[in-house]
């Protein structure tokens, strides 16, 4: 039934990814694909969480029908699962206790074969109490035989979809791609719009993750840009922590999940850690074995600012409780560039450092009382600092320092750490989802968190 499940996360996956959106992102309130980020205004009501054509738009087009009727289709399947998972796990209670008094039963009957027959009367009278007991249970396996038409109900939904599926194609074959893609822009455009209408939040839950890829090191960095123009939609990879200086470039996340189209570029400078970002068009990086952070341009492949930050200790001073050079962590939210670091001046506690993306300089700083050697990893939502427990086995979200209102809160938030090791975790403002680097998987995070309608 595992299989069954993924199979269902895949197809709606693909058939995202070719309608060229963004894996992870916005949407509005009367669209119903599936959940990707999720946000609450001040009443608890659920705003902006999925992703899907609007009722009214081409209501008369044979294919929106059409697909329409399949995400019904779909979605029918994802509740059939639930629900026989759910009856699954409650009714295996029952069948392990089962398991046991049948065993008892035969310990029983191997008694009375071996014993003597003034034992037998007493034997029997047992063994009738032991049957009264088995007695509820066999609704039990009325209950699995339920299931196993559920189990088929579901493939012929299956059967159904692929069926849909087919005609859809045949019917999308004939269509002008200048109309698809303007409508494929015009629905991402309306789910920016709404992103827009939230204001930022506090951080209330990570989902579970969807790895996107496997490849490469145990450590590492991979990301997209969220100051990128419509339709860039470009993935950049970076494997290892240090003595490496090439980076990746995928023209879409499709292209990242599915083939090894790349383009190389060639950095001046070995890079430190796994605290990149790009921003803007740009790449933002520590230099390797230096306190030197450094812009460089894509589109020029020129070096457009480099700047040190002072007192920052660096080649393994303060880094994360994983090591890896990770002194110096760079990152981006809603309000821009930031620097996460520690000092001697601060007792190897963190310093959070907003930066001009420009120049590089310090907008403002703010120091914690969190030991940066403790922390997991890190990342910037919405002005706040999230910080993890950990990096490896069971790890969550358990510190957070807001500059807004410069204090500091302990909170508890599960994040599933699927493969065992976390080497970089950053937050994309444009996708409100998590970027992260498992141990040599590239995974995803949808968060949610709790809005405030403007």
């Amino acid at each position: 039934m595992e299989s069954e499940e993924n199979l269902l996360n895949v197809f709606l996956l693909l058939l995202l990814i070719g309608s060229n959106f963004t894996l992870v992102g916005p949407s509005t309130p009367e669209e119903g694909w599936q959940i990707y980020s999720s946000a609450q205004d001040s009443e608890g009501r659920c705003v902006c969480t999925v992703v899907a054509p609007q009722q009214t738009v081409c209501s008369r087009d044979a294919r929106t029908k059409q697909l329409r009727q399949l995400l019904e289709k779909v979605q029918n399947m994802s509740q059939s699962i639930e629900v026989l998972d759910q009856r699954t796990q409650r009714d295996m209670q029952f069948v392990e206790k089962m398991e046991v008094q049948l065993k008892g039963l035969e310990n029983k009957f191997k008694q009375v074969e071996d014993g003597h027959e003034s034992n037998i009367a007493r034997q029997y009278k047992s063994i009738k109490a032991k049957m009264e007991e088995l007695r509820p249970l066999i609704p039990v396996l009325e209950a699995y035989k339920a299931d196993a038409l559920l189990v088929q109900q579901f493939k012929e939904e299956a059967a159904n979809v692929t069926e849909l599926l087919g005609s859809l194609q045949e019917q999308l074959g004939g269509l002008d791609y200048q109309e698809l893609h303007g409508r494929v822009m015009n629905l991402e455009d309306r789910l920016r719009a709404c992103m827009q209408r939230l204001a930022c939040g506090k951080l209330t839950g990570i989902s579970e993750p969807v790895t996107i890829k496997t490849s490469g090191s145990r450590f590492g960095s991979w990301m997209t840009d969220p100051l990128a123009p419509a339709g860039d939609n470009r993935v950049w990879y970076m494997d290892g922590y240090h003595n490496n200086r090439f980076v990746r470039e995928y023209q879409s996340m499709y292209d990242f999940m599915t083939t090894d189209n790349f383009t190389s570029h060639r950095l001046p400078h070995p890079w430190s850690g796994t605290g990149q970002v790009i921003y803007n068009g740009s790449i933002y990086f520590n230099k390797f074995q230096s306190h030197t952070i450094i812009k460089f341009d894509f589109s020029t492949s020129l070096i457009s600012r480099s700047r040190q930050l002072d007192f920052a200790g660096y080649n393994n001073m303060y880094h994360y409780s994983w090591g890896g050079h990770s002194d110096i962590d760079l990152m981006v939210d809603e309000g821009g560039l930031w620097a996460v670091y520690a000092t001697n001046q601060n007792a190897g506690n963190i310093v959070l450092s907003k930066l001009n993306p420009n120049t590089l300089q310090i907008i403002r700083s703010w120091t914690t009382n969190h030991p940066k050697r403790s922390a997991g990893e890190s990342f910037m939502i919405c002005g706040t600092l999230y910080v993890t427990n950990g990096y490896s086995g069971g790890t969550k979200v358990y510190y957070a320092y807001s500059t807004n209102s410069s204090t500091y809160e302990y909170i508890d938030i599960p994040l599933t750490n699927k493969y065992s090791h976390l080497s970089m975790l950053d937050y994309n403002p444009r996708d409100r989802a998590l970027y992260a680097w498992n141990n040599g998987h590239q995974v995803l995070y949808n968060v949610t968190l709790y809005h405030i309608i403007q």
